[in-house]
């Protein structure tokens, strides 16, 4: 995608068989202009692999359509897919599509064309950490054009919600992704770039609303101060993500913040195979030597909510009426001569500066948790590499999570098997208890099982969730349409509007 542009010509003779029109200005009535969490150098082109950055993710949701997409509530709503129905048996599922869909060809989307896209997802599995993994799509079938038979690999009653990550769907056979020409059916079409932009205008056949912006440009940004000041200095219309400081200065400046809680978590992480951590006594301990409320202030600007360990607060299955924990120091200090480390424990406690207020978050916890005889060292460890060297590999470490799914953040890290099992979570009968949750037809008894599921991973596992920090995005005046959601639905900007 990043590639659209050959010699200077558009793509839109190639994308939609047109004849390339000659390059021309918008204007600003019809443009919006957002800057986006991520990098131009680092911007991938393949919808099925790894999306490292939110402008990855923007760019292909402006250009391909997705199965489902995630509700204000968390839950799957139909895009492409406008049914999914299952067996007596929950193991096959029958997908119904959108019959008045076509791709910038104007070639209809298929079913097959869907299937493709998830046997092509499965097949960067290693990339995109297990994305389709509850499928067995060797025995899934296109029915007919609008029908899919998708077939689960256990009972799975969770398949709208698996459909609703990044299931972009592609023409059947498409492989040449390099050169920003596979076509797509959303409802934007790229028909140019750069290293750090891509402009998108308005896909006039696309199945749905018709969007309000004729122009969206996508511009890559990695510093969040930087995406904010380029809003308040009139370069962008919409930037994503800022931090408290910035957003509050866009607000006393007359610009909007629109805030999307429960966005961001910053966990602490602790290995339940190490020492000390594979003590529950002390995974206990750290739970309560730590002041939850100062954190909140410090790293999030107060503009969020307490933690209370639950790792996806958000999602419909949480748990609502849990007791909120309180730092109790005593209790934690005997919890630690119990696990005998009366004298207390040195340890390394690893964070980076990828996000901003993952640094201050160590150095708070570090001095909270000394307090209990926790004496923890801060090593920071370089952005580009921290997720590549640290999660999912050091003991004691700062993560980042936030608006996904209970059942993703499963697949990815709580199961033995998962790709990245950062906490090294495994217990039989929790994982039995899942597959028991997953296999209930009914919503309200398989959001209670997944909840209690959630529950004791929060009294016994490995993460500590000391806030959930609301996301912060910085509009000018008059632009409408920011989507509220967040994790992978703040990518989708079709509704997006400059009303200058």
């Amino acid at each position: 995608m990043r590639r659209l542009l050959t010699a200077g010509l558009l793509a839109c003779a190639v994308l939609a068989g047109c004849a390339a029109p000659a390059p021309t200005a918008a204007g600003p009535a019809d443009t919006v202009r957002y800057v986006a969490p991520g990098s131009g150098g680092a911007a991938v082109d393949d919808p099925h692999g790894m999306l490292p950055a939110e402008s990855d993710i923007v760019r292909m949701a402006l250009t391909y359509d997705v199965l489902t997409v995630p509700g204000d509530d968390g839950s799957p709503q139909p895009r492409l897919a406008t049914s999914w129905t299952p067996d007596p048996t929950l193991t096959r599922w029958t997908v119904r599509l959108r019959d008045d869909a076509v791709f910038t060809t104007g070639a209809k989307v298929r079913a097959a064309d869907a299937l493709f896209s998830l046997r092509r997802m499965a097949s960067k599995s290693a990339e995109n950490f297990g994305r389709t993994a509850m499928f067995d799509l060797a025995a899934s079938r296109a029915t007919d054009d609008t029908t899919l038979t998708l077939v689960t690999r256990a009972p799975y009653a969770e398949v709208g919600t698996a459909l609703m990550g990044a299931t972009f769907v592609v023409p059947e056979g498409s492989t040449d992704f390099a050169s920003g020409l596979v076509p797509g059916s959303g409802p934007f079409r790229p028909v140019r770039s750069d290293a750090q932009t891509t402009v998108f205008e308005r896909n006039d056949s696309w199945w749905g609303p018709r969007p309000p912006s004729r122009v969206i440009e996508v511009r890559a940004l990695a510093d969040p101060q930087a995406r904010a000041q380029a809003v308040l200095s009139g370069e962008a219309d919409l930037a994503g993500s800022v931090p408290p400081t910035a957003a509050d200065q866009g607000a006393a400046a007359g610009l909007t913040v629109v805030r999307k809680p429960g966005a961001t978590m910053y966990p602490l992480v602790m290995r339940t195979d190490t020492a000390p951590f594979s003590d529950p006594r002390v995974r206990e301990a750290i739970r309560l030597g730590v002041d939850r409320r100062q954190l909140l202030d410090a790293v999030f600007g107060g503009k969020g909510t307490l933690g209370n360990d639950l790792i996806t607060p958000t999602d419909p299955s949480s748990p609502r009426d849990l007791p909120q924990i309180e730092r109790d120091v005593p209790r934690a200090r005997a919890l630690m001569a119990q696990a005998g480390l009366a004298g207390g424990v040195d340890v390394t406690l690893h964070t980076t500066t990828a996000y901003p207020g993952m640094d201050t978050a160590a150095t708070l916890l570090s001095q909270q948790l000394a307090e209990i005889g926790v004496r923890a060292r801060i090593e920071v460890g370089p952005p580009d590499t921290y997720f590549s060297t640290v999660y999912g590999a050091e003991p004691f470490y700062v993560s980042f999570l936030g608006g996904i799914p209970f059942l993703d953040v499963v697949r990815v890290a709580l199961t033995p098997g998962s790709p990245t099992n950062e906490t090294a979570w495994a217990d039989p009968s929790w994982n039995a208890r899942l597959a028991t949750a997953l296999a209930e037809p009914d919503t309200a008894k398989r959001r209670a099982g997944l909840g209690a599921l959630q529950t004791r991973l929060r009294d016994e596992g490995g993460y500590l969730v000391w806030g959930v920090g609301d996301r912060l995005d910085l509009a000018a005046p008059g632009v409408t349409g920011v989507s509220p959601a967040i994790g992978f639905g703040a990518g989708f900007l079709d509704r997006v509007h400059h009303d200058r």
